[in-house]
């Protein structure tokens, strides 16, 4: 049961990276260790886990499972988890849901199953969400891809998931597009029962923020999560010049991690993670691989650019 029953998806939502050995298990002191870094932040709503910053795809159900107890233990009392529904199928995606339930997560963020990139209906999309509803009474968060991708759902799709899967309390909002992303927000977060739009367009942040949406769900906030909550906190308050100061600090790490190829993002704030010295090391599940020497430079540079890293320490570390 969760800690936190009355939650509902909003504000400062960090992802959390998930640490492995060198043999590719799970390296669960080092996970504790990032977990507490994350939650001591201040502004923060909940954690995000079993997402794709912790490489749920290549992690199984049993460990998956064993992510969310660690979580539970380490920070469950502090802050709402947010546990992450990854699967091909709906009756997966219930098991997992049930699975998240029992192991005290406060709400759902669902993927979209990827049959879908062959094409979708609305009825199939329903089915989908109704058979997770159904096996929990935590609220979800739908992950709203890019609608080039065919995992996305249109906007009348979406309109029948809100209006029918009452659970469906969030987005996560990775549309892409900025005619489309401030659709979403007027006409979500507007409607008698409100659906928050949390945005994940951490390339453009600020210019997603103001916008109007009443969340961020982040995997870069494993590395900069007091700067995304500060970054709310003065769109929040309408100080453009104070978000335009954090901005600055934000963008040469957004330059970075969102390069491409975007499969390699989350990889990339694992060594920004070990050039702060919070991380032992970056070690990644195939098929991601080890980032080659200059690319690491670049973040080292992001991290100086940003005011994380000291000039004089880069060059020792060096």
């Amino acid at each position: 049961m969760s800690r936190h029953p009355n939650y509902l998806p909003h504000g400062v939502i960090p992802a959390v990276l998930l640490p492995f050995n060198d043999d590719l298990s799970i390296d669960e002191k080092s996970f504790r260790s990032h977990l507490r870094d994350v939650a001591a932040t201040d502004g923060l709503s909940a954690i995000t886990i079993n997402a794709h910053s912790t490489e749920v795809a290549s992690c199984s159900f049993d460990e998956q499972r064993r992510v969310l107890d660690i979580a539970q233990d380490e920070i469950g009392e502090r802050l709402p988890l947010v546990n992450g529904v990854w699967a091909d199928g709906s009756i997966e995606a219930a098991r997992i849901a049930r699975m998240a339930a029992a192991g005290g997560a406060s709400a759902l963020l669902v993927f979209p199953p990827a049959p879908f990139t062959l094409g979708q209906s609305p009825d199939m999309a329903l089915a989908h969400f109704k058979r997770i509803a159904d096996a929990t009474d935590l609220p979800i968060i739908v992950f709203q891809y890019p609608l080039a991708t065919g995992q996305g759902y249109p906007r009348d799709t979406l309109l029948r998931l809100v209006d029918e899967v009452t659970a469906v309390r969030a987005i996560k909002d990775w549309s892409g597009n900025v005619p489309q992303h401030e659709m979403h927000i007027r006409l979500l977060q507007t409607r008698p029962r409100p659906v928050n739009v949390l945005t994940t367009h951490s390339a453009w942040l600020l210019s997603s923020l103001v916008l109007g949406c009443n969340g961020l769900l982040s995997g870069s906030g494993s590395v900069i999560p007091d700067l995304q909550a500060e970054l709310f906190r003065a769109v929040q308050a309408n100080d453009l010049a104070a978000a335009r100061r954090v901005n600055d600090r934000i963008y040469p790490l957004a330059r970075v991690f969102y390069a491409d190829p975007w499969a390699a993002m989350h990889n990339r704030m694992k060594e920004g993670l070990v050039l702060l010295g919070r991380l032992p090391r970056a070690v990644v599940r195939p098929p991601l691989t080890k980032l080659k020497r200059d690319e690491i430079e670049r973040i080292r540079a992001a991290l100086v650019e940003s005011g994380l890293l000291g000039a004089k320490a880069s060059r020792d570390a060096a």
